[in-house]
């Protein structure tokens, strides 16, 4: 999903139920709207991401309308695979940097959905700190190889 080069361990979301990759979009989807705006660019994305999760148009604008957190965060305790669940978190985490600032709702919607998820609170800190790490790396390797 993300296009920052970590990328996603598709093998691992193709062993998803229906029911599963749905939720994961889902959770997805309401991370991308936490900040109060969901614009044409991150539904498409979305759109571009269920597509690929073999989700058909009807049910990728049903998710995508449809953004109740409490509805959300039941959804993401379908997703009982460990590694699917390290995914989404590490996914929420990239989403939540891209802007260069993790805001506090980010932060509590991304620990709703690791406890919902089975994930510890300490695993979820760790992802995130990998994740920032990896994004400077990245920006520094554009830097030192002038990719800028």
């Amino acid at each position: 999903m993300t296009q920052n080069g970590i990328g996603i361990d598709m093998d691992r979301i193709e062993r998803l139920s229906e029911e599963q990759k749905k939720a994961f979009l889902h959770v997805f989807c309401k991370m991308a709207s936490v900040d109060g705006q969901f614009d044409d660019c991150e539904k498409e994305f979305i759109r571009k991401a269920a597509a690929d999760f073999g989700i058909n148009r009807e049910e990728t604008e049903d998710i995508i309308n449809n953004l109740d957190e409490s509805v959300i965060i039941t959804e993401a305790a379908l997703i009982t695979d460990r590694q699917a669940a390290l995914e989404l978190i590490k996914e929420l985490c990239v989403l939540a940097h891209a802007d260069d600032n993790m805001s506090d709702d980010e932060t509590l919607f991304i620990g709703q959905i690791g406890q919902a998820m089975g994930i510890e609170l300490s695993k979820i800190e760790e992802i995130s700190n990998w994740v920032i790490d990896y994004l400077i790396w990245s920006d520094q390797g554009k830097i030192i190889f002038e990719k800028v």
